[in-house]
């Protein structure tokens, strides 16, 4: 049903009709609704309604009518009419030419590449500003409150969001006084509210004859580019600040010349900023480094290399050079930061003074020893000389740390090397081997006599008594010597120091304080221990080894909490042996494998005895490479576990660091399938291996135990106290029991409680002792019920 027509339609219809102008009232569909008839040919309605949407104003393209006949509408859209109500004027017309279809399509094409186009884009006409075209995205994006046909026919100004249309009034206002298009950048909101960066530009359009026919309104989004000049800006100033405050030396040039310097390059030169600009940048560099810095400046090469400055007082300062390209007030530049390494030199310097030097007597470690010995070799090898090494240990050096304590034994270490060190040549090198041993090599000697005449010399200045600072008390230690020569016992420098190693051994065996130099016969040892690799085949049959169980107690109230299972031989001819003297021999002929499984039952066996005697104790067994990676090893461990019906928390599995290292993924899941189980697991000497602490993260590990040598210092050697700290601090964080071996004296056990170490093992704890003697040992302590 027709829709009524506001009386302003009917007013303009009536004018019309006196005009003899025939009209008609249209809706978006094309029906008429008041007015003359109008009936068009069927090609004629698809551009009415085209022109209906687009709401167009004025005289539409001809239309095809019925009998052959073309009309023209001029629409327009009367304010007072009801939303899509249009009215038009109708004339006929003749056929439109040729050329119209194609101005069509241009005009269509211009329409579809301003709709495409970033830019948000409106006409105006002179008329009161009324908008007479605007591309979708003017519409979209600044009319709030559009109707369906957007801002056309309406003041621009009134249809557009609030600070545009601010603007757009200042903006008209100054164009017609200037003539000229304004063109202004601002914070802008959007119909939807968002805020952009704006530029904005209304510009005349002018004809050939400079009529003014309208007016441009240009919209463009400059938001990422005004971010970016903001970033650059805020990243300039950044740098600028980071200049002024950086301890660093900082300096731009372009083209090899300085143009800026901060006050810490000033500072570090010993130059004003004045003095510096536009100095080249090479005339601040050491000459040598000049001509191979030059051609990398000149390759606009980032690069980081070491090199040194020349201050202004003519001192050679070590720096860091770094070099990048970068902007200054947007201006492309090279930046060089200058970094003082003399503090950095220094700590490597002592690094590597630490590295090949023995912290204790500053004397060449062994590190460095097979590095000096290994050149020695060669100069020999070229000059046909001969060289000789003496291999140096000090006898029964293990009463004076038992006796009088490891500081005095430090005292002692100290001033007899620093006694050798005196007693030879310049061109001969000293080092310290290990513990008590020492080795000098001697180049160039030209006879035995030579040698035996320097090896007497060095008994005599070792033998010689040591009165040790605040002590009333003289030491006196006698040192024994063996000694290999070059090339004649020995062509590589580790068959040399075995076979200097040998003679030592047959020098103490003459009654020590003797020198011995190295005879073939001297490697019977090696028969013996042949023999000893039988004895041992043979022990566990002749069930030749026992074992002793040494106590592990709480570390804050001395509760009995477990064991550590240590074996020994009863040989048949040489008494009871610890492991040092047949452990490395089982190892070395595997077998350590039968040895050790041995150690695992019997440990097993007791700690259930005690567990049904109510003493129920965790035994610590320690574990060898081979045994724990034997394929067999996991089947053998749940084997035992039930043959023994020992619950499986309390058999404690200890590994040393080494041993946690080697094929870290197969360790893994080793100790994986061990936990499984239920088996407490522990690394033993905790500190004396390589362990990485990345890998020791993920191993599911329950105790750290601290090697005896760390604890041995205890508290007065501040290395061994600060090492000792960081493996309770590092266990602790790591969630891990800590254990200390070695425990000797109340001082100790002080010290390692204070630092938070949870359990203690050693000689000041217990003894080893057999299982019997242990259960007596625990009766005796009151602080366990019995």
């Amino acid at each position: 049903m027709p829709c009524p027509i506001a009386l302003e339609l009917e007013t303009a219809l009536a004018a019309a009709d006196l005009l003899g102008l025939p009209a008609v009232v249209l809706d978006l569909r094309g029906q008429v609704l008041a007015g003359a008839g109008l009936t068009l040919d069927p090609a004629g309605i698809e551009p009415l309604l085209a022109a209906l949407s687009d709401r167009r104003h004025g005289p539409i393209e001809p239309l095809p009518a019925a009998a052959g006949r073309w009309l023209q509408l001029d629409l327009s859209w009367p304010a007072g009419a009801q939303a899509g109500q249009a009215l038009a004027l109708v004339r006929e017309v003749g056929a439109p030419q040729a050329a119209e279809p194609t101005f069509r399509r241009e005009r269509d094409r211009l329409c579809w590449l301003a709709d495409s186009a970033p830019v948000l884009m409106a006409y105006c006409e002179n008329d009161a500003l009324r908008c007479s075209y605007a591309n979708r995205a003017f519409v979209q994006s600044l009319c709030p409150a559009a109707s369906e046909r957007g801002p056309i026919g309406q003041p621009l100004a009134g249809a557009v969001t609030p600070d545009l249309a601010d603007w757009l009034q200042a903006a008209t206002a100054q164009l017609e006084r200037d003539g000229e298009a304004v063109c202004n950048e601002q914070w802008l909101t959007l119909a939807d509210g968002t805020v952009i960066w704006a530029e904005l530009t209304l510009a005349p359009h002018v004809d050939a004859r400079g009529r003014r026919h309208g007016l441009y309104l240009l919209v463009s989004d400059h938001s990422r580019h005004h971010h970016a000049e903001r970033a650059l800006l805020e990243s300039e100033e950044r740098l600028a600040r980071f200049m002024q405050a950086g301890v660093e030396g900082i300096v731009f040039h372009r083209d090899g010349h300085i143009v800026d310097a901060n006050p810490a390059l000033c500072t570090l030169i010993g130059q004003s900023l004045h003095e510096l600009l536009e100095r080249p940048l090479l005339g601040l560099i050491a000459p040598e480094f000049q001509p191979r810095l030059a051609r990398r400046l000149d390759a606009q090469e980032d690069l980081c290399i070491e090199t040194s400055l020349i201050a202004k007082d003519g001192r050679r300062i070590p720096v860091e050079l770094i070099e990048r390209g970068t902007l200054q007030r947007g201006t492309p530049m090279r930046m060089t930061v200058l970094r003082d390494i003399r503090e950095r030199r220094d700590v490597q310097d002592q690094l590597h003074y630490l590295e090949h030097h023995d912290a204790l007597t500053g004397l060449a470690n062994r590190h460095a020893l097979f590095s000096q010995l290994e050149h020695l070799m060669v100069a020999a090898r070229a000059s046909d000389t001969r060289l000789a090494l003496l291999f140096i240990d000090l006898d029964h050096f293990k009463r004076v740390n038992d006796s009088l304590g490891h500081a005095a034994g430090d005292a002692l270490l100290k001033t007899l090397a620093s006694r050798l060190g005196e007693r030879v040549r310049s061109t001969d090198r000293v080092a310290r081997f290990g513990g008590d041993e020492f080795i000098v090599l001697l180049p160039g000697v030209r006879s035995r006599e030579a040698i035996a005449h320097v090896a007497r010399k060095l008994l005599e200045a070792l033998a010689h008594p040591v009165r040790i600072a605040g002590s009333t008390q003289d030491i006196s230690i006698t040192p024994s010597i063996g000694i290999a020569v070059y090339p004649d016992d020995g062509d590589t420098p580790d068959v040399l120091i075995q076979h200097a190693d040998a003679a030592l051994h047959a020098a103490k065996a003459r009654g020590r304080a003797h020198s011995v130099f190295f005879e073939p016969r001297q490697v019977s040892l090696a028969r013996d221990n042949l023999v000893l690799e039988g004895q041992l085949g043979q022990a566990i049959a002749q069930e030749e080894f026992a074992l002793l169980f040494q106590p592990q107690v709480c570390a804050r109230d001395g509760r009995f909490v477990g064991v550590e299972a240590l074996i020994r031989w009863n040989h048949p001819e040489r008494g009871l042996l610890v492991p040092d003297a047949f452990i490395a021999l089982a190892e070395q002929h595997r077998l350590i494998v039968p040895i050790g499984a041995w150690v695992l039952r019997e440990a097993a066996r007791q700690a259930r005895l005690w567990h049904e005697a109510g003493l129920p104790l965790t035994v610590a067994v320690n574990l060898s490479t081979l045994q724990f990676q034997a394929p067999d090893f996991i089947a053998s461990i749940e084997q035992l576990l039930a043959e023994t019906a020992l619950p499986p928390g309390w058999l404690e599995l200890e590994l040393t660091e080494r041993m946690l290292m080697d094929d870290v993924p197969g360790v893994l899941a080793r100790l994986a399938q061990l936990r499984q189980l239920g088996v407490k697991l522990s690394v033993d000497d905790f500190g004396t291996g390589y362990s990485s602490l990345s890998h020791l993260k993920e191993l599911p590990i329950d105790k750290m135990k601290i090697d005896r040598s760390f604890v041995r210092e205890l508290p007065q050697q501040r290395e061994s106290a600060a090492i000792a700290g960081a493996i309770i601090e590092l266990a602790r964080g790591l969630g891990l029991t800590v254990v200390a071996e070695g425990v000797e004296t109340e001082a100790q056990r002080e010290f390692l409680l204070a630092h938070g170490c949870d359990q203690l093992q050693g000689m000041g704890i217990g003894a080893p002792m057999d299982a019997v003697a242990l259960q007596a040992w625990q009766r005796a302590r009151t602080s366990i019920p019995t």
